[in-house]
């Protein structure tokens, strides 16, 4: 009788069963000390994600290596949980130091309000995890099939105009669920968001769970509490989460987000398939609906949530901070600096924590913009503050393009990506910003390296996907474009237009389209309604310059990351 091969996903699940790897860090320190040749396979792919550790790509992306992946070098990139983005002065020291002693000096603030660090050796990680927890910091969970980082709004407790301060309730969510024993072996990663923010600045739209501020009256008696989101996701399959028909309550939050989880994890559904195991597949691919999960998490949890109350979307297109703002505490200020690409410098860190301390009390926060905040500075010094930011390269004052600009990790360190997309971020928002000075609008320009939207393209009024294409002879770096993604009061997933062109061209492209919506927009029309009123055929049409038949995405039909998305 033939013997029955595993299937990719049969193979994962059983050597989750097989080994909780977070009880396993003295083989962490063997393999340390016997090199990376002494790194078995089931590490290299399945336990190391657990602990926030991937293998790093050689820098040819997937087109160097075989089967829907690219070369590993003897590198690894460590991934830093920072719950809902807060961090001291004494934290961000530690992991400039890191990053200068283990990484090359290379750091990326993740789109999740993680660090990550490159070039990081089998030798260094043990030394590494000690420092961090020595710290109060983790990579436990920030990778793999576990609750990912728990993320909320960067200025929570501080802004003016918060609905009110949720930062405790991520935490607690975090703290209950992030790292726990029970929430090992989910069918995939789980991302949950909890904001009290005016302007829903975590993007729960594209999140697993997420809590976002309600409010509601009982007589005369107001209650601060929370809408419920499920199954956002993004990838090659996006999906806008759903809003759930409940309130909840503060006291329910950890119950409620455990009771989720809790019905994630008993799917086995999604765990047949490693390309279609996130909870937004129920949805796609399974035929719950809103009404059926929430009956399904009332059962799960015990009690039943009370009906929804009003909530305010946010109408705005930019949710990052940035600039100079008044907090809600009399006489200080916060400051949101912009990390172009989320790449920062070890000097960088330590002169934001320096600043941090001589003109407030150390309180710095990582966004999910890629970008890095400091509060409660005290007013007087803020410019002064602003001004020292911008010299250390962190400028607070940014134009429209480098603004809006977010880019994955790409072929740089990225085995999955098909092009470069750091270095191309930065020199394709310093074009614009050079050929369109001005420009007033509010844009998202975002730029992932593969299919996989690692750099949230699908929710983009500009997003542009990593191809390879044949130029002269050779096969050069190339993007597809997809526009109108938006969230907020007309949350929608981009739509691709058929338009491609080598990387190289990108910048005319771009130009002439928003050169258009300048010269033909209607009366008060803002950026998503144009993308919106015009057609695939006329946006494409213009992007090319010239009438341009259209091309399909080309999706390959190959595995997708298990969280190099941050």
């Amino acid at each position: 009788m033939a013997e029955v091969k595993e299937t990719k996903a049969q193979r994962v699940e059983r050597l989750k069963r097989e080994k909780l790897a977070w009880d396993h860090l003295d083989e962490i320190r063997e393999f340390a000390r016997n090199g990376r040749d002494s790194v078995p396979p089931e590490w290299l792919g399945t336990y190391f994600r657990s602990w926030g550790i991937y293998t790093q790509g050689d820098g040819a992306g997937v087109v160097g290596g075989a089967n829907g992946e690219g070369k590993a070098t003897e590198f690894f990139m460590v991934r830093i949980r920072i719950p809902n983005g807060i961090l001291t002065s004494g934290q961000v020291r530690v992991l400039a130091g890191l990053s200068e002693d283990y990484g090359r000096g290379v750091a990326d603030i993740t789109v999740r309000q993680n660090l990550q660090l490159h070039w990081v050796t089998i030798q260094a990680i043990p030394d590494l995890i000690e420092k961090l927890q020595a710290a109060g910091l983790t990579t436990t969970g920030a990778c793999g099939d576990v609750v990912r980082n728990v993320t909320g709004c960067p200025v929570a407790g501080i802004a003016a105009d918060e609905h009110f301060d949720a930062s405790p309730f991520a935490l607690a969510v975090d703290g209950a669920l992030g790292g726990n024993r029970e929430f090992y072996n989910l069918p995939r990663k789980f991302k949950m968001t909890v904001t009290g923010c005016s302007s829903w600045c975590s993007y729960p739209e594209i999140n697993d769970v997420a809590f976002t501020p309600s409010r509601r009256k009982r007589g005369h008696v107001c209650e601060d509490g929370f809408s419920l989101r499920i199954g956002g996701g993004l990838s090659t399959e996006p999906h806008i989460a759903l809003k759930l028909d409940a309130f909840v309550r503060q006291d329910q939050v950890v119950d409620v987000a455990r009771g989720v989880a809790e019905i994630f994890r008993a799917s086995e559904v999604l765990r047949q398939s490693r390309e279609q195991a996130r909870l937004k597949y129920l949805f796609l691919k399974h035929g719950w609906t809103a009404e059926s999960f929430l009956a399904e998490l009332n059962r799960t949890i015990g009690f039943a949530l009370d009906p929804a109350a009003d909530e305010e979307i946010p109408a705005e297109v930019h949710r990052d901070h940035t600039g100079i703002h008044r907090q809600k505490q009399s006489g200080l200020a916060f400051i949101g600096a912009s990390v172009l690409r989320g790449r920062i410098t070890p000097a960088q860190l330590r002169r934001a924590a320096q600043l941090a301390d001589e003109f407030g009390d150390g309180n710095l926060r990582a966004t999910v913009q890629q970008n890095l905040l400091l509060a409660n500075i005290r007013e007087e010094h803020a410019e002064t503050v602003a001004a020292e930011l911008t010299r250390a390269g962190l400028p607070v004052e940014v134009p429209a393009f480098a603004r809006g600009t977010v880019a994955c990790t790409g072929s740089e360190f990225c085995k999955l990506a098909l092009t470069e997309t750091k270095g191309f971020a930065r020199w394709l928002a310093a074009e614009l910003d050079e050929r369109l000075p001005g420009f007033a609008e509010q844009i998202k320009l975002h730029i992932t390296g593969c299919p996989n939207s690692c750099g949230q393209h699908w929710i983009a009024d500009i997003g542009i996907e990593g191809k390879k294409i044949k130029f002269g002879g050779k096969m050069v770096d190339a993007y597809y474009f997809c526009v109108g993604g938006s969230v907020g009061h007309i949350a929608s997933i981009a739509r691709p237009v058929g338009y491609r062109c080598a990387a190289t061209d990108v910048p005319d492209a771009i130009e002439r389209l928003l050169m258009h919506f300048q010269e033909t927009r209607e009366s008060n029309e803002n950026l998503r309604t144009f993308l919106t009123r015009n057609t695939n055929e006329q946006i494409r049409t213009v992007l090319a310059g010239e009438s341009f038949a259209a091309v399909e995405r080309d999706v390959p039909a190959g595995r997708i990351p298990a969280g190099v998305e941050g």
